[in-house]
């Protein structure tokens, strides 16, 4: 049987995270989706898209959705709902989990690595987050789950934009990208997004979405060199601590932030292999997500690898085209990591 996709919905309380569900179960798109609930009352999805108000833990929707609430944990629900699709109890294409405001959704995603059941029954396609833009600024200041939801995303985007003039929704925008550069960024309006945004997004498949950094912080390039990673010491603050000339940069410095690494020379396989299984074994806590585009010693394709915490995994992408420049890309985002320390070790295992 195919694997059935699961999205991992998260964001801050207030961000608008049902706003969005509602939306994606209302449309009329056709498609068949299995919500998991963190918490499941009123205040989330309203009733009157429900068909029934029933002490049993799935419920099915008068759109032909069905929702459930975690009753004992996610792994034994996600289990629980792919058994009763097995059977034609229930009829669901994908699967949606909205995690609570204050939930870190680095467990939720490590579930469908770590748990064999559901890692043959489910494909985890993207983590999606939303950022409240009136309230923001604040949650980031003070709650390390709120960063940690921005670490982790795939795609995200700022709700409440029109509450915040433009000059506040920039600097937002621009914080958000120092501290993960890899996830789209677009302002949404009362959940107003088209499917293609939240589903098949492929944010964990290996093969899809080569490009580690378009454009990595553009603006910032006359005061931070990503691009030359040999300039250790003068690189380690994250670029907004800078007191210069943007009006928007700010003083606060966020734990969860990312760089990107690049090399010219090929890696040595067995070296790398061996610094990041160290690097992990230290780190994998506060590394939220990594990925890298690796030119690799012995073969003439591209070599993917990504990772969550502890977990990561390689893949062998396409060719090199001809005349392309064989740059390794890395980006790591993660709370408080030791730039210097991962740099000087990717240094050391170039061949």
């Amino acid at each position: 049987m195919a694997l059935i996709p699961a999205t991992i919905l998260t964001g801050f309380l207030g961000s608008g995270k049902t706003t969005l569900l509602k939306r994606v179960l209302t449309e009329a798109h056709g498609q068949k989706i299995a919500v998991v609930e963190n918490e499941f009352g009123e205040e989330n999805i309203d009733n009157d898209i429900l068909v029934a108000d029933t002490n049993e833990n799935i419920i099915q929707m008068s759109n032909g959705c069905v929702c459930c609430t975690i009753r004992d944990d996610l792994r034994a629900t996600l289990t629980d709902l792919a058994q009763k699709k097995r059977k034609g109890e229930l009829d669901f294409e994908r699967v949606v989990i909205e995690t609570t405001g204050l939930a870190d959704p680095g467990p939720v995603a490590q579930t469908f690595f770590m748990d064999d059941e559901v890692a043959e029954q489910y494909l985890l396609d993207a983590v999606v987050t939303l950022v409240d833009a009136k309230h923001a600024a604040q949650q980031l200041n003070d709650r390390q789950e709120a960063r940690r939801q921005v670490g982790f995303a795939d795609q995200i985007f700022i709700s409440k934009a029109d509450l915040v003039g433009s000059e506040e929704l920039d600097a937002l925008t621009h914080r958000l990208k120092h501290m993960n550069p890899r996830a789209p960024i677009r302002s949404v309006h009362f959940g107003e997004v088209s499917l293609a945004e939240v589903f098949d997004l492929r944010g964990f498949n290996l093969n899809v979405k080569l490009d580690i950094d378009p454009d990595f912080l553009q603006a910032d390039d006359h005061d931070h060199h990503d691009h030359d990673h040999e300039h250790g010491e003068h690189c380690d603050h994250p670029s907004h601590q800078h007191g210069h000339a943007h009006g928007h940069h700010h003083h606060h410095d966020d734990d969860v932030k990312s760089f990107v690494y690049r090399a010219e020379r090929p890696f040595d396989p067995a070296k790398l292999e061996d610094f990041l299984g160290a690097i992990v074994q230290v780190y994998g806590p506060r590394m939220l997500r990594y990925k890298g585009v690796l030119n690799m010693q012995g073969t003439e394709r591209k070599v993917i690898f990504q990772g969550v915490h502890q977990l990561m995994g390689s893949d062998l992408g396409p060719a090199w085209a001809d005349g392309e420049p064989r740059v390794s890309k890395m980006v790591f985002i993660g709370i408080d990591l030791p730039r210097d320390i991962l740099e000087q070790g990717l240094d050391q295992s170039l061949a």
